[in-house]
């Protein structure tokens, strides 16, 4: 092995490179605790519109409404994250998140939930998100800093898909035996967790991005700096479309559970479990790549899309259950080379309103994404709506591929041996100008 050779592997990150940085454990484990509350309060918040209402629709409704603050005001929230320390702000946030769970968790112990109840707390959480999102995604790399950076995306991802693991687990035992009230007292209390995580850092080890003033045109500077990067603009596309029309499982899953397969809490709790065991595989496979290429993202978004159209048709539970997993390697790949590659490329004085952006595009479209899903789940029945979401991922897919080919004057190849595979190659690549095209047969 040569030196270079040396040097690059052991350049090469490993799957936990980033927790040997003492704040980024703190963060991850008070993360660890509260991702686990919130995907309790998910699955319990879900049953509750399910069981208030019995509809579908209703429940696409209340996924709509937590996003649309995010649709509204995820841009300005992004600026709000360039213009103040992001760990104070994180320690705002993550208090406001705590307190709405927790007023659900009265209203429901006390009986006189109904479903505006939880409408207007998703509202509220959807503001205070708007806000977290984008601060907490560019705090990353003021604690780890930017070699480690694509390995604690993933890790947040892996950290997340745990959370997605024994949250629903536990929330489909807890409902059945207590109720879903006590889920949500539960969850409230997890921010606990992240805040004192927060507040034990050490200032000193953070990598703080000098905060941005306010001045007059900072949102239209953002969009102007995205809008004149061709690759900014391919990401964005695919987020914007899977965000919307793909990733609505708070919908599809529910409504299999409920309408096609009539299972039980517990059922539809281990449908969402079995898919964060494929997130979790994707997510840990991830922390050991390095910064991920565009044709990644497009081959991931592909496959995403493909085997959701799949799933719609799987006849049995465990059919669908089994499809879910690598439903999840194939969305959760995608999720974390979209993520690190934007926060790579981009001015680091920009991140926060970058990245306040891209979680507008990812998640701003849920409120229109969410309740159409919805509607054809409840008209035409959640494999229409499976199916639906699955095949505008794909097109999304091919289209923006096609697209970025052309922008770069490449062609797409397809490849059998030595494995299948699809490549981008030169359009221009071994062309002799001395050769003459074959004639063609008359």
């Amino acid at each position: 092995m040569t030196a270079a050779q040396q040097y690059q592997a052991s350049d090469r990150p490993s799957m936990f490179s980033s927790l040997r940085v003492r704040n980024y454990r703190l963060f991850a484990a008070g993360q660890a605790v509260s991702n686990s509350g919130t995907w309790m309060q998910r699955l319990a918040q879900d049953w509750l519109v399910l069981k208030l209402t019995g509809s579908t629709m209703a429940l696409g409704i209340t996924t709509g409404l937590q996003f649309l603050p995010m649709l509204l005001f995820g841009l300005w929230g992004g600026a709000i994250a360039d213009r103040y320390p992001k760990r104070r702000l994180l320690i705002a946030t993550q208090t406001v998140m705590g307190l709405l769970a927790a007023v659900l968790a009265v209203l429901d112990l006390a009986g006189v939930v109904q479903v505006w109840h939880v409408w207007l707390l998703a509202v509220g959480l959807g503001l205070a998100t708007a806000v977290d999102n984008p601060t907490r995604q560019s705090f990353v790399v003021e604690m780890v800093g930017r070699r480690d950076l694509p390995n604690a995306v993933s890790l947040n991802s892996a950290n997340f898909q745990l959370g997605r693991i024994a949250g629903p687990a536990l929330a489909g035992v807890l409902i059945a035996a207590i109720g879903t009230g006590w889920v949500f007292a539960v969850n409230a209390l997890s921010f606990v967790a992240v805040i004192l995580g927060l507040l034990a850092m050490r200032e000193r080890e953070l990598r703080p991005v000098e905060p941005v003033k306010r001045e007059p045109g900072q949102l239209r500077e953002a969009l102007r700096y995205v809008r004149a990067r061709p690759d900014l603009l391919a990401t964005f596309a695919l987020i914007g479309f899977i965000g919307t029309f793909g990733f609505n499982f708070a919908v599809t899953i529910g409504g299999f559970a409920n309408q096609v397969f009539h299972a039980g809490p517990g059922a539809f709790g281990l449908l969402n479990t079995v898919f964060a065991v494929g997130s979790l595989g994707g997510a840990l496979w991830a922390a050991r790549r390095g910064r991920s290429r565009m044709r990644m993202l497009i081959g991931a978004a592909l496959t995403f899309g493909l085997l959701s159209v799949l799933a719609s048709v799987m006849p049995a539970y465990w059919a669908f259950a089994l499809m879910l997993i690598p439903i999840g390697v194939a969305g959760i790949t995608f999720n974390t080379a979209a993520n690190s590659s934007v926060q790579l490329s981009v001015d680091a004085a920009l991140r926060g309103r970058v990245m306040g952006l891209y979680m507008l595009v990812f998640m701003g479209g849920t409120p229109f994404g969410g309740p159409l899903v919805g509607w054809i789940a409840q008209a035409y029945g959640p494999r229409a709506a499976l199916f639906f979401g699955g095949a505008v991922s794909a097109a999304a897919a091919v289209v923006v591929g096609l697209l970025l080919a052309r922008h770069k004057r490449m062609r797409v190849r397809f490849a059998v041996r030595p494995h299948p595979a699809v490549r981008l190659v030169d359009a221009s690549a071994g062309k002799s100008p001395a050769r003459q095209p074959d004639p063609v047969p008359a």
